[in-house]
């Protein structure tokens, strides 16, 4: 009889435990953390310049020409890609990007990005340097 009781009181403990383990709660991705890097410089005549940043997951990107001068009516060329360590290779490219212009883009995974700001020939005719500043907004 007390063995009955005693297996009793463990069949009844291991039901407990099996109804404890079967929680119905959902894993939640965590959300990836944005981060804007700005880049500003001077653009002469028949020039370009390249700037690079690292993503440690997948996301969206924005890269947005956020300012052009001295006369923010011209356009530039701007472009986005990726980065080897020497060359950038462009996946995206506008040959007229205006003050305000923006990529809007997926990086699929980790890696290492370029964007690249250069004259088309626009602002030559003006004789001086332009100033920019690009913002890009990318996972971290």
């Amino acid at each position: 009889m007390l063995r009955r009781i005693a297996c009793g009181f463990v069949l009844a403990a291991l039901a407990a435990l099996a109804g404890a383990c079967g929680s119905t709660t959902v894993p939640v991705a965590p959300t990836p953390v944005i981060i804007t890097d700005t880049y500003s410089g001077t653009l002469i005549p028949a020039s370009a310049g390249v700037f690079t940043f690292t993503t440690l997951s997948g996301g969206a990107v924005i890269t947005t020409l956020t300012a052009l001068g001295p006369d923010s009516t011209k356009t530039v060329g701007l472009s986005l890609g990726t980065f080897n360590g020497v060359v950038c290779t462009v996946t995206l490219d506008n040959i007229a990007a205006s003050q305000g212009f923006s990529f809007n883009a997926t990086t699929s995974s980790v890696g290492t990005y370029c964007v690249r700001i250069y004259d088309n020939g626009n602002t030559t005719t003006d004789g001086v340097p332009y100033t920019f500043t690009i913002t890009v907004a990318h996972p971290q």
